[in-house]
């Protein structure tokens, strides 16, 4: 502040700088809707020459004092193009004039063992492939992948943005690792390798991270996916996977019947939109098995079917079953790269594990979405007490918390954390009981708070919106999320139980 210049004038100066100023730190014309995340702003000018300038409200003219004035002035990501449906249905027709199968039914991964396989070259892949703990529960035959076929509409990203990195690591790479971390890493692997792991000992290491190192082996323990007892694990993985590709043998050709083609086809249309900035995610292979994983997931499960969001919730089981081959760069990591039968162990785990979690949820998905309205409104009356300022910010310019926090129940704060972050949050998520129906609350709660001082800031309707819908964590790691975590186990010890405090 510059000599002479009192407080109440810094005080007016900083309102009319955001009065001025509708687009905050982390924003970004248009809004991105759940199926996309916030851009890096390294890349935010490229963006901005390429997509026409968005028509603004006139803040002089009228404030949107409304979600509908909102909404019009802004794009939803949610909304489906004209173009995309004429696409799709121009492909579908084509395959079903064909004498053949359908164009998009590509055979599925059979295990190794035929006469014309072969060992794949020896060409170095972007991701160094690794022997695994759990090398021995998988085939060690290597066939002979066809070269990935990239898709034309998406451009080569040789660097992957900051918000889209996997691994919580600075510019010049991982940290060596420390004393501490060695210490616990031992630690989860004495507990792993007992006869008979003990389960709740497991989730009171696992609160504070699971170390990368044995994070997949954990993530199927805590998730209930595979037994406690070592000497039946191996006999249930191989069970699971072969009653999941029972499955796609038994209903994944009905995707094309009329009576899942409109399911099939939500699927077939979302899944490119699932991280759009991670390389790995734009692969055909990997798009193939997330469109297999949640259709047979739908079908399996009508009360619900699919809804829009649960495409999200495959990423980080993928991922984190995926690193367990790859040593590092896994957004750049080809698939086609691993045996088959260790691409059809990944995508069987990543079924299973989703499916585990989303049966504690499900009535977040089911017809009008009860489950995600309740934790809404309870969120609304968590946050009235705990910090009644934010809260008559809110009512003060009309924002509902269903506007901003129905995508952070959906989709499990997923578009509001890079993907790094969202795996450091589940760990902490598996190992509490009711992580995800019910200590995500909390979570949202204590992440709405640690923006307090720039949602205050915001004085009209819109600018509120635009915060709340792009919030800049691009550069947040483990320890913003540790922190995060902490705050919210303190209002859950506060509140969790306290009728007088908190009615839930």
């Amino acid at each position: 502040m510059n000599p002479g210049t009192s407080p109440s004038m810094a005080n007016d100066n900083k309102i009319q700088f955001w009065r001025r100023n509708t687009k905050v730190p982390g924003s970004l014309q248009p809004v991105y809707g759940a199926q996309h995340p916030p851009l890096d702003p390294r890349i935010h000018r490229t963006f901005l020459k390429e997509a026409p300038k968005p028509i603004a409200l006139s803040v002089k003219s009228k404030k949107a004092s409304s979600f509908h004035e909102f909404a019009r002035s802004t794009n939803d990501a949610w909304d489906i193009g004209d173009d995309e449906d004429e696409e799709f249905l121009a492909l579908d027709d084509l395959s079903a004039t064909e004498a053949g199968p359908p164009t998009d039914a590509r055979p599925l991964p059979k295990p190794e063992g035929g006469q014309d396989q072969a060992k794949i070259d020896s060409r170095p892949t972007n991701g160094r492939v690794v022997k695994s703990c759990s090398e021995a529960q998988l085939s060690t035959a290597i066939v002979r992948t066809p070269p990935l076929q990239k898709q034309q509409s998406l451009p080569i990203r040789p660097i992957v943005p900051l918000v889209a990195r996997i691994s919580d690591q600075n510019a010049s790479g991982a940290p060596p690792m420390t004393v501490r971390e060695k210490t616990r890493l031992d630690k989860f692997r004495q507990l792993l390798a007992s006869p008979n792991t003990d389960l709740e000992e497991l989730r009171k290491h696992s609160w504070s991270g699971i170390p990368r190192e044995v994070r997949p082996v954990t993530w199927r323990l805590l998730s209930g996916y595979l037994p406690a007892n070592m000497e039946r694990r191996d006999l249930v993985l191989k069970r699971k996977r072969d009653e999941y590709f029972g499955f796609i043998e038994q209903y994944y050709h009905s995707r094309t019947d009329e009576n899942h083609r409109d399911t099939y086809r939500q699927i077939h249309i979302d899944i490119p939109r699932t991280n759009p900035l991670i390389p790995l995610f734009q692969q055909p292979l990997v798009q193939e098995v997330f469109e297999r994983i949640l259709f047979i997931w739908a079908i399996r499960h009508p009360a619900s079917g699919y809804v829009q969001g649960i495409n999200d919730l495959v990423t980080p089981f993928f991922v984190v079953f995926l690193s367990e081959f790859v040593e590092e760069d896994v957004e750049n990591f080809e698939m086609a790269g691993l045996t088959l039968d260790t691409q059809r162990n990944i995508e069987a785990d990543s079924f299973w594990c989703m499916s585990k979690l989303l049966d504690g949820i499900q009535d977040n998905y089911t017809f009008a979405q009860p489950g995600i309205q309740i934790k809404v409104k309870a969120l609304e009356e968590l946050v009235s007490r705990i910090d009644e300022d934010v809260h008559g910010h809110f009512q003060r310019y009309e924002v509902e918390y269903l506007q901003f926090a129905f995508r952070w129940m959906n989709n499990l704060l997923m578009r509001e954390l890079p993907l790094r972050c969202t795996i450091r949050l589940w760990d902490t998520y598996q190992a509490e009981a009711e992580g995800f129906s019910h200590f995500h609350l909390y979570v949202c709660a204590a992440f709405l708070i640690e923006w307090r001082k720039e949602i205050l800031s915001m004085v009209d309707f819109q600018g509120l919106l635009m915060l709340l819908q792009n919030l800049p964590t691009i550069h947040w790691g483990n320890e913003e999320v540790g922190l995060l975590l902490a705050e919210a186990y303190r209002l859950k010890y506060m509140f969790a139980d306290a009728p007088n405090h908190y009615r839930r």
